[in-house]
């Protein structure tokens, strides 16, 4: 597991984002990944339900797997749909602000070095999944932390569609996470390989990803 170090908490955040972010930080000193149901304000939560169900269809992309010139869809991998978010709606900037605070009070708490954030709304459709695979190869990415944010209200175990999070190659089982709305799971990309369930009705998420810089000969990567 990555090293990560605490230090004490600072003021200045709300009641609310210091107790969860608090929490979320002392999870992933400890094991590595958060599981926080009801984690995000139920305002913002509601605004992200509302402005993804009223997407046209145009504006999502079938997801692929790999980056750059080396991304390729693969429907044997997955066959959910995305659209990045990039703030330029009022629930996408919320988004953005909410998780720039995690990543700063991640920062003062943890030292993990995150340097910027990207995220996409994710759709799957009925049957819809995501086979088992890693956000990111040790040494090969600068993904640092993974954050999935579930968008589903009345979620039902027989809807499936759940995300398995497995803490290893070796294991079998794995921590299943009802994708119900509000419900917020993070972990350390490089750890944890994790698939998400064939789900029986839509199901509406967000997925992002901390990044640190690996900026060299002045290039800025990822991009700004």
């Amino acid at each position: 597991m990555a090293a990560v170090r605490r230090v004490s908490s600072t003021a200045g955040e709300s009641d609310f984002k210091q107790s969860l972010f608090a929490r979320i930080a002392d999870d992933i000193e400890t094991q590595g990944y958060s599981i926080r149901p009801a984690a995000l304000p139920e305002a913002l939560a509601g605004s992200l339900l509302l402005h993804q169900q009223a997407m046209a269809a145009e504006k999502y992309s079938r997801a692929g797997i790999g980056r750059g010139e080396g991304y390729l869809q693969n429907e044997f991998v997955r066959t959910d749909e995305i659209c990045w978010i990039t703030g330029n709606s009022a629930a996408g900037s919320a988004w953005l602000e909410w998780t720039a605070s995690l990543k700063d009070f991640l920062n003062r708490q943890l030292f993990l070095g995150l340097f910027s954030f990207e995220s996409h709304f994710a759709h799957y459709q009925p049957g819809d999944y995501y086979k088992r695979h890693y956000d990111a190869f040790r040494g090969e990415a600068n993904r640092v932390l993974s954050v999935v944010a579930y968008l589903n209200p009345d979620w039902g175990n027989a809807d499936g569609g759940e995300l398995v999070l497995y803490r290893d190659d070796r294991e079998r089982e794995g921590i299943k996470v009802v994708p119900l709305l509000g419900t917020l799971v993070t972990f350390l990309s490089e750890e944890f390989p994790h698939e998400v369930l064939p789900a029986n009705r839509d199901r509406y998420s967000i997925a992002g990803w901390f990044r640190v810089n690996s900026s060299i000969t002045g290039r800025v990567d990822p991009p700004r």
